[in-house]
């Protein structure tokens, strides 16, 4: 029987016991019992300390993850579709529809505004608006087979980034620091950077879920101070802040020690002290001025078009350089259902250069062997959905095919894993759901999806609800 106290087989406790906990681990031995307490009272103390994963082996040990939110089209990006020019502006008619069904909001195959070519020795396709991507072509690996079960923007965000549609789980960065914990104890180890506007599901997107508190993701604002509060108030210096938090910290122990079971105190005490160490080094991470300007010119730093998102990239890798195990950076309005053409022309034109320049970086530093970059949507698009007449083209949602792709991190770069049919509508080869992707990225990181698990609700819950496959053409 697996103990409670346990994430994983060889892992240390990631959280104090509770009653119901202690009552179910009774079935165990008493020395195992004994043992589980020891340990779950040390990692109280540091839940986020480094730890080792169920694989070794693994060359990933950091995560940047690229969510372009509201679903890119995989035809207008990766993954050409030449039969639409044969059909452009037929009328699409769904299986099992009667057209008497359909005349009230007709439907038409629309092909891509988009040029395609391939590059590269592995020849990835791409469309012809990736000129700066294009360049880094060979250290890609694309993965055309995803899946997922949604087509409305928030469940589907919610299950590409906790693995559950309905929100309330702990998101993917959450898992991997409960699994492998963080290297910097003066940064958080789970860090977003959203846009102005909150993605569709909103917070929910990087909570710690049914997770201990210490392993929610933390966001830092697009605008004005990344974090409020981030500068003592005038006239408190720090030696004054340090007294304050020593007596407020006495006054949490002894309220904590009547309350042993609520690990939410227990994680606000330690934000306390987190907060304190991130003003000595949040605010130099986070000046972007120091970086030399050949640096802040391959970013795209100063660019109307690729400044924000720029910035967003050259940030991310600070922090990986800092030792944050998890980063996340939002791009949104990719929910592209007419003018297909302009919306996704600026898109790419804002993200296209800044992301190639953080693999360049990565790579010229030798963090990309380590690092495991993400790029992906919720989902991909449907093959139809366009106007007759020339103008608003665009694109429906389609759960049943869509783009991934990775870079670093032991992925097989230089292959383009998964097919997708000649219209690109649903996959009809390498065909792999989304929690088997998920099961995929933890193995990169030497993580195990089965033995990844926390107690709760009455049965060890994982990422991937209930298991998953690991899809081995996408690791070297």
């Amino acid at each position: 029987m697996k103990s409670p106290f346990f994430p994983c087989a060889g892992a240390r406790a990631l959280h104090a016991p509770t009653r119901r906990d202690f009552v179910y681990s009774l079935g165990a031995s008493l020395g195992s019992v004994a043992f589980s307490s020891l340990l779950a009272e040390e990692a109280k103390n540091n839940p986020l300390a480094p730890k080792q994963g169920h694989f070794p082996e693994a060359k990933a040990k950091n995560v940047i993850f690229l969510m372009m939110e509201g679903g890119p089209s995989h035809i207008d990006t990766f993954d050409p579709k030449p039969m639409l020019a044969k059909i452009h502006l037929k009328e699409f008619v769904r299986e099992g529809k009667q057209k008497s069904e359909m005349e009230s909001g007709k439907r038409y195959y629309v092909q891509s505004s988009f040029k395609f070519a391939t590059h590269g020795q592995s020849g990835s396709d791409m469309a012809e608006n990736w000129s700066h991507l294009a360049k880094v072509a060979d250290d890609l690996c694309f993965f055309r087979g995803c899946t997922v079960d949604s087509v409305n923007h928030p469940t589907a965000m919610y299950q590409m980034n906790c693995g559950n549609r309905f929100g309330g789980d702990p998101g993917i960065g959450s898992w991997v620091n409960y699994g492998l914990g963080t290297v910097n104890q003066d940064l958080p180890g789970f860090i977003v950077l959203p846009e102005v506007s909150y993605p569709q599901g909103g917070a929910a997107n990087w909570s710690n879920g049914y997770l201990p508190a210490s392993f929610q993701g933390t966001p830092l604002r697009a605008k004005g101070s990344p974090i409020l509060d981030l500068t003592p108030p005038p006239g408190v210096s720090e030696g004054r802040q340090r007294k304050n938090l020593d007596l407020l910290g006495k006054l949490n122990t002894a309220h904590a020690a009547q309350h042993p079971a609520h690990d939410e105190l227990a994680a606000r005490m330690d934000n306390y002290e987190l907060a304190f160490r991130m003003q000595m080094q949040v605010p130099e991470t986070l000046d972007l001025s120091k970086e030399d300007a050949k640096t802040k010119e391959l970013y795209g730093i100063g660019n109307d078009a690729t400044d924000s998102f720029g910035r967003k990239c050259l940030l991310a890798r600070k922090l990986v350089e800092k030792g944050v195990r998890f980063v996340q950076l939002y791009n949104g309005s990719w929910d592209s259902h007419d003018y297909i053409e302009r919306a996704h022309g600026n898109l790419v034109r804002g993200v296209d250069q800044p992301i190639a320049a953080l693999i360049t970086d990565l790579k010229q530093s030798g963090l990309l062997e380590s690092t495991l970059i993400v790029w992906c949507g919720e989902f991909g698009r449907t093959p139809d959905n366009g106007v007759r007449g020339g103008i608003a083209y665009g694109r429906d949602h389609n759960p049943n095919a869509m783009t991934i792709w990775l870079a670093g991190g032991g992925c097989n770069a230089g292959h383009t894993i998964g097919a997708t049919d000649e219209l690109g509508m649903e996959v009809v080869e390498g065909k792999a759901h989304v929690r088997d992707f998920h099961v995929t990225l933890l193995r990169l990181l030497g993580l195990d999806d089965n033995k990844l698990t926390f107690y709760h609700a009455g049965r060890f819950k994982q990422l991937s609800q209930f298991g998953g496959t690991v899809i081995k053409d996408l690791i070297a």
